[in-house]
């Protein structure tokens, strides 16, 4: 299937490309500033799907918001004509469309140029009327406020808001990518007046975007996770790492060292407890401590060493041999006072996780030795 995309370097052109190609049931034929007439005459003669995704939003003349978003819809669907080809056709528009401005006449004057060619030429047509939309590889600083505050953000550079209130609706590329492959299966959804409509279209203040763009920058230092049951902070999140320095990928962790090995501290959830990394020299002994309700899980992921426990008042001792060779979780039940012995001769890893963390107020840890 021969699949044509115009304005296939911009934000939503590059995503669905990206997408279609993983396919190779696909053949995606990309229509940019820099494609040839010829090139073009031969996308449009042998498309059987088309994306009209090109369009205008920050001319610097206002005239230019026609030529792009109307007078290249008109040159794309005569092209089409041109060949005798009724492959379906999908436009991008804007909400905006609805509005008296020079940018909403544009997209609702090409809306109506496909609308008719659809009616007159019985030709499926899909136009989608988008509310701002966010993701990786969206250019900041251009027309797109959680791409410019995410960037901004990522590289401590400085924001400006002047309505935190105000509020937004805001879409997922990737919801917008997997709505535009339903409409390739016949599967669109469309309303009352044939526009055809997305799901999982957020609607948040910018307070609430700043809120929580901050909040990731902050998760480097207090190693909190974010909340990813709430849907737009997982898409927020994943679009705002995208837009890391390449310099800035990695960050340290503060290692408690002593000259036992080293505790560290690697991530925190509020609900979801919290995961460390303990490192143990040759020899050394860890924990001899109980507790109530707190419980955890040990991972040796290399080295070799001992988990030993005694139930809370009698003497029969309980021991788990346990490698990096052969990974396997071992639960601290409550009521059991527990250790963990390096027997090897080189430093042994374990990663740790606790069901809560550490309050110091009510440390639920009682010294015994096992």
């Amino acid at each position: 299937m021969n699949i044509l995309i115009t304005g296939a370097n911009g934000f939503v052109g590059k995503n669905l490309s990206a997408e279609l190609e993983q396919n190779t049931n696909y053949i995606v034929y990309k229509i940019t500033r820099e494609t040839t007439e010829e090139t073009f005459e031969e996308y449009c003669k042998k498309a059987d799907f088309v994306f009209h995704l090109a369009g205008v939003n920050r001319p610097k003349n206002e005239k230019e918001f026609m030529t792009g978003n109307l007078d290249f819809t008109v040159k794309l669907v005569n092209e089409l004509k041109k060949h005798d080809n009724f492959a379906p056709v999908l436009i991008t528009s804007s909400i905006q469309a609805e509005l008296d401005n020079p940018y909403g006449k544009s997209k609702k004057a090409g809306e109506d140029i496909v609308f008719e060619y659809g009616g007159n030429n019985k030709v499926k047509t899909f136009v989608y009327r988008l509310p701002n939309l966010f993701g990786k590889w969206c250019r900041p600083n251009y027309n797109s406020v959680v791409a410019t505050f995410s960037h901004n953000i990522a590289n401590g550079l400085p924001i400006r808001i002047d309505n935190p209130d105000a509020k937004i609706k805001l879409l997922y590329i990737d919801d917008l990518i997997n709505e535009f492959k339903l409409a390739m299966e016949d599967k669109e959804k469309r309303n009352t007046e044939g526009y055809c409509e997305v799901e999982n279209v957020l609607e948040v203040t910018l307070d609430d975007v700043v809120k929580t763009l901050n909040s990731f920058k902050q998760s480097r230092e207090d190693k909190f996770i974010p909340n990813m049951e709430d849907s737009f902070t997982k898409k927020l999140y994943s679009t705002y790492l995208s837009y890391l320095s390449e310099n800035d990928f990695s960050y340290e962790l503060k290692m408690n060292k002593d000259n036992r090995g080293s505790f560290t501290e690697f991530i925190k959830n509020v609900d979801r407890g919290q995961v460390s990394i303990n490192i143990s020299k040759p020899g050394i002994t860890k924990g001899n401590h109980w507790h109530h309700t707190k419980n955890e899980k040990f991972l040796v992921v290399s080295g070799e060493g001992v988990i030993r426990f005694r139930k809370y008042g009698e003497e029969k001792v309980i021991e788990y041999l346990v490698n990096g060779n052969k990974l396997e979780v071992v639960d601290i039940p409550t009521g059991y006072t527990h250790n963990i012995e390096n027997l090897g001769e080189t430093d042994m890893v374990t990663v740790m996780w606790v069901n809560e963390m550490f309050d110091p107020n009510n440390p639920d840890t009682y010294y015994e030795e096992v």
